[in-house]
């Protein structure tokens, strides 16, 4: 059962070529939006506080703040409405999901810059 649900998945489920991006990295995810009978494309940018799944079903988690008050949305990677990503910033942090970020603020919830 669990090879005919990957199959199906794998034969009529689009893959989209997206940036290889981890936790700490700070994106801009452009997805549209319906509204009744017109589309608009809208954006949000934020830091990746996690990536959690495989295949067909990953998610990530992107983090933002509006004003003082923190925001946070998760996105399917195969999500249709997802147009592209870029990448801003790679952050250089030692964990895959970095749920501590939330209590940060001021100048600790600065992500230093990978060094390449």
């Amino acid at each position: 059962m669990a090879d005919l649900l990957k199959f199906v998945q794998n034969e009529f489920v689009a893959k989209k070529d997206f940036p290889v991006f981890g936790a700490g990295d700070t994106i801009t995810v452009f997805y549209e939006i319906k509204e009744g009978e017109k589309t608009r494309t809208q954006f949000f940018k934020g830091v990746v506080i996690q990536r959690r799944g495989s295949g067909n079903t990953e998610t990530f988690t992107i983090r933002k703040m509006s004003g003082a008050i923190g925001v946070e949305r998760i996105f399917p990677v195969n999500l249709p409405a997802l147009q592209k990503i870029e990448i801003n910033k790679k952050g250089a942090v030692r964990r895959a999901r970095i749920f501590y970020f939330r209590e940060l603020t001021g100048k600790k919830a600065k992500i230093k810059d990978k060094r390449r």
